[in-house]
C-alpha cells in the first residue's frame, strides 16, 4: 500500500479551508496550476474525487468531507506536537488566554502558585471568548479562562472545568454604623452599575428582579469588570459584581458589602480541548484550584 503524502494532504487542507483555488494558492504561495496537480494526485491515490465545482467555489465530496475531518485531526496534532517541544525546558511556558471581562483578581487567585517559580514563563492574552477559542484549537494558547462556558459543536468538542463559583454582592460606600439593608426594600432606591446584559450576571439579576417585581434604578451598565471596580470605587454608587472584584477595596474599607444577591453567582471555567499532552504545569493548576475550591465549599455553612 502507497503511503499517503502529507504535503499533498496539506495542500488539500488550505483549498478545503479557503472554499477557493485562487485564494488558497495566494496564501500558499505557490500557481494554481501546482496547486492542482497536487490535489489530483491526492485524488489519484484515494481512487475518487474530493471536490465539486459548483461556479467559482468548491463543494467538497462525501469522501472529501471524510479527508477533511482527518485532516483537520492531523495537523492540530501537529501543532500540540510543536507546542509540547516548546514547554520542554524548566517548568515550562504556559500560554493563558483570559477573556478581556475576567476579573484581574480571580486571575491573580489562579496563577498565585506559579507566579514566583523562577522556571516558569506565563503568557498572558485577553481578547473575546471567541478570538481565544480560535487560537486555543489551534494549539497557541493552553487553556482559556472564561466566566461563560464554551459551547461545543459537531467540530469542536470543548472540555470545560468549573473553577470557582463566587457569589455576587452590592457594594457601595460605607453606611452609617447600624444602618441595615434590606434586599428587596432598599434595592429600588440605590443609584446601581450593574455589568452588560452580555453577562450571565446581568441575567441571573434581571430574572430575579423581574420575579420580585424589582425595578431598580440603573445608573450604567459596564461589561468590563476593571472598570466596574474602579466606578465601584469612585463614583459614590452601589455595583453589582462578584466580591473577589472588589476584594481589596473591601478589606481597605473604601466599600462596604451591602447583601450576597440570593440566586446570582459568577462561575469561572478553564476551557481546553482535547489532547495528548495536558502541560504538566497547567495540570498543577488546574489540580491546586479544584482542590482549593473544594476546601471553600467544605467551608461554608
Amino acid at each position: 500500500m502507497s503511503r499517503l503524502n502529507y504535503h499533498h494532504l496539506h495542500y488539500f487542507w488550505a483549498v478545503a479551508s479557503e472554499g477557493h483555488l485562487t485564494r488558497a494558492a495566494e496564501r500558499l504561495h505557490v500557481s494554481q496550476s501546482a496547486l492542482s496537480a497536487q490535489i489530483r494526485q491526492l485524488e489519484q491515490q484515494l481512487g475518487q474525487p474530493l471536490f465539486l465545482r459548483e461556479g467559482r467555489k468548491l463543494q467538497l465530496t462525501e469522501l472529501g468531507a471524510v479527508v477533511m475531518r482527518y485532516a483537520e485531526e492531523i495537523f492540530a496534532l501537529g501543532n500540540e506536537l510543536l507546542a509540547a517541544a516548546a514547554s520542554g525546558q524548566g517548568r515550562g511556558t504556559l500560554r493563558i488566554g483570559s477573556v478581556a471581562t475576567l476579573s484581574r483578581n480571580f486571575q491573580e487567585w489562579f496563577l498565585q502558585p506559579v507566579l514566583k517559580e523562577a522556571d516558569v514563563r506565563l503568557v498572558l492574552e485577553s481578547g473575546s471568548l471567541e478570538e481565544l477559542l480560535q487560537r486555543l484549537q489551534a494549539h497557541e494558547l493552553d487553556v482559556v479562562l472564561s466566566n461563560r462556558p464554551a459551547l461545543g459543536d459537531d467540530k469542536q468538542s470543548w472540555r470545560c472545568r468549573t473553577l470557582a463559583r463566587q457569589p455576587v454582592v452590592l457594594v457601595g460606600p460605607p453606611r452609617p454604623e447600624g444602618q441595615t439593608f434590606q434586599f428587596e426594600r432598599d434595592l429600588p432606591a440605590l443609584p446601581l452599575l450593574v455589568p452588560s446584559r452580555k453577562s450571565e450576571i446581568r441575567l441571573r439579576f434581571d430574572l430575579l428582579c423581574e420575579e420580585l417585581a424589582l425595578q431598580p434604578a440603573i445608573r450604567a451598565e459596564v461589561d468590563d469588570m476593571a472598570m466596574l471596580r474602579l466606578l465601584a470605587r469612585d463614583a459614590g454608587c452601589v455595583a453589582l459584581l462578584p466580591a473577589i472584584v472588589v476584594r481589596d477595596e473591601l478589606g481597605k474599607g473604601l466599600l462596604q458589602q451591602y447583601c450576597v444577591v440570593p440566586r446570582v453567582e459568577e462561575t469561572f471555567y478553564a476551557i481546553t480541548v482535547q489532547r495528548q499532552y495536558l502541560p504538566p504545569l497547567l495540570q498543577d493548576l488546574l489540580r491546586m484550584a479544584a482542590d482549593d475550591q473544594a476546601r471553600s465549599l467544605a467551608a461554608t455553612p
